[in-house]
């Protein structure tokens, strides 16, 4: 690995954790960055929030990243101050990124999202079905800089929510990666070869960490979308995703997980080197499927009656002054095999019984 666990915890931006992540956090690590980087502001919110970039580097690989489109989406942002510490350091690799690479970095394209800490912006428009249209000012800006920068690759940061497991088999999808389509056929243009050689290269890096927890986004065709519309404009596009590992409803583990991609993927690009890597693996990463819930619980007893039925809890995520409170709600019941747990109980086993009847979930579960 490029970069070993100990150095990050090093990199790590203590100051930026948990699920919500503002503007003002990010202008104030901007600010002390300004100094070694370009800083700018690229236009501004519905609410007339300021869009944020920084710039960095000086190579002939252009690299454009935005994150938090869906304000509600915080992890990738956080490993993204991660990533710029490392580079603002003094190693090898951010020696090579830097004279290899230019890379312009939007930490929070959708701050009024973010602060309400909502998928949608001010105007509740979805930026990422905005693309064509251009709607939204977010959008606008996004696109002007794309425009202007005329990017060699774009990365789009995104979160997904804790339900997608990979595959069919009971792991989740800690991080799951799209090379998005540039038609409706889903053809292999040259340009999106190049993106699926770069995940295949993260992939192998993430596989050391996370056996098995890596997955393979959808990629149907949509040309709203913000990725599609790039790889149609043959700029080579890669979808992050950054999921749910065990117990890490803060995201702070996957966030390490996304920083350790995204240093393979700069190193690979920087060295040339995605030629090395065979972009028919990239059908090899298992397509993510829909079957994890918060909480599983087995042979609930039905009130005033013999039998029994399966509840899956899926939290709601609700903003509670400026962190986030996971409530617990009824997704689905009856028959549940075939689903998984990120929490697994069984009411047919007395200590489960216990535990259920004297814990938060007792009034939900009605038992």
């Amino acid at each position: 690995m490029i970069i070993s666990k100990g150095d990050y915890t090093k990199l790590k931006e203590s100051r930026v954790l948990g699920r919500y992540v503002v503007n003002e956090q990010i202008i104030s690590f901007l600010n002390k960055m300004a100094a070694t980087f370009k800083v700018e502001t690229e236009g501004h919110s519905v609410l007339n929030r300021p869009i944020k970039s920084i710039t960095i580097g000086k190579g002939t690989n252009k690299i454009l990243m935005w994150s938090q489109m869906h304000g509600n989406e915080s992890t990738t942002t956080k490993a993204v101050l991660d990533l710029i510490n490392l580079l603002d350091s003094n190693t090898d690799f951010a020696k090579g990124v830097l004279e290899h690479c230019t890379i312009k970095i939007l930490p929070i394209l959708n701050p009024d999202g973010a602060y309400a800490y909502t998928r949608v912006n001010a105007n509740e428009v979805d930026l990422n079905r905005d693309a064509q249209i251009r709607s939204q000012p977010e959008s606008k800006v996004l696109r002007a800089v794309y425009d202007r920068f005329k990017p060699d690759f774009c990365f789009n940061l995104h979160d997904q929510r804790s339900i997608y497991n990979v595959g069919t088999t009971s792991k989740s999808a800690t991080v799951s990666f799209l090379a998005p389509a540039h038609d409706a056929e889903r053809s292999i243009s040259k340009e999106r070869v190049k993106a699926m050689q770069l995940i295949v290269a993260m992939n192998e890096t993430l596989q050391e960490l996370i056996p098995g927890q890596i997955g393979r986004y959808d990629d149907a065709f949509n040309a709203n979308c913000v990725g599609d519309t790039f790889q149609m404009l043959n700029t080579p596009t890669i979808l992050f995703e950054a999921g749910h590992a065990q117990g890490d409803y803060d995201r702070e583990k996957t966030r390490e997980y996304i920083f350790y991609a995204m240093v393979k993927v700069l190193d690979t690009i920087a060295k040339d080197a995605s030629n090395a890597y065979d972009h028919h693996v990239y059908f090899q990463i298992p397509e993510n499927a829909k079957s994890f819930f918060d909480i599983l619980i087995k042979n609930v007893p039905l009130p005033n009656s013999s039998g029994r039925k399966d509840v899956g809890i899926l939290y709601r995520e609700v903003l509670d002054g400026e962190t986030i409170s996971f409530i617990p709600n009824i997704e689905k019941d009856g028959n549940l095999d075939g689903f998984f747990g990120h929490e697994t109980y069984d009411c047919l086993n007395s200590k489960d019984t216990f535990y259920l009847r004297n814990s938060d979930l007792r009034d939900l579960l009605a038992i």
